[in-house]
């Protein structure tokens, strides 16, 4: 793997997650795909090139991108799961809190959502953008609520307490000794 974190395969390079730059992955090769292993856990897959083509995947590099939040303009394409609702809330949060600090949360949202459907992902950012939310702490909150209407869909209702979190006072603001 090169410093760039990419591997080489057939002549065509493919991203591969920054922290395993240096290391060795194995990468068996499918008709349409192929997978990259680091020992046995998979951590990245990829479409399958045909002519000296290079693919890149945003997800490989945001721990990179996160300590230098300036080279996300120049990072390649931002394809597939980078939609323009992700693009209006980052231009948004950028214009309200500059562009290392906005990019740095666009960073800290993208980060947030590895292991959540795509389409929640979207719902929350597009959620927070119509609040004006732009933090990525308001976008994990909103993840949080649109998790919590998704499995009231799929699980009928719970008998709850008389007295549930939500109904409880906000804490104080006042520190006790």
């Amino acid at each position: 793997m090169d410093r760039c974190g990419q591997i080489s395969v057939s002549n065509n390079r493919y991203s591969v997650p920054v922290h395993l730059i240096g290391l060795q992955v194995r990468v068996p090769l499918h008709a349409s795909e192929l997978i990259v292993y680091d020992g046995r856990t998979e951590v990245g897959q990829h479409e399958r090139l045909v002519a000296g083509g290079v693919r890149r995947e945003l997800d490989h590099y945001l721990e990179a991108l996160l300590r230098k939040p300036g080279a996300t303009a120049g990072a390649g394409p931002r394809r597939g799961k980078f939609t323009p609702v992700h693009n209006a809330w980052w231009e948004a949060d950028r214009a309200a809190h500059g562009d290392a600090e906005g990019t740095r949360a666009l960073i800290e949202v993208l980060l947030l959502h590895r292991h959540m459907p795509h389409e929640h992902e979207v719902a929350e950012i597009a959620a927070a953008l119509k609040a004006g939310a732009l933090a990525s702490n308001a976008v994990a909150l909103e993840a949080r609520k649109v998790a919590d209407a998704d499995r009231a869909v799929e699980r009928p209702e719970q008998p709850t307490p008389s007295r549930r979190l939500a109904d409880r006072p906000p804490p104080s603001s006042h520190s006790r000794r």
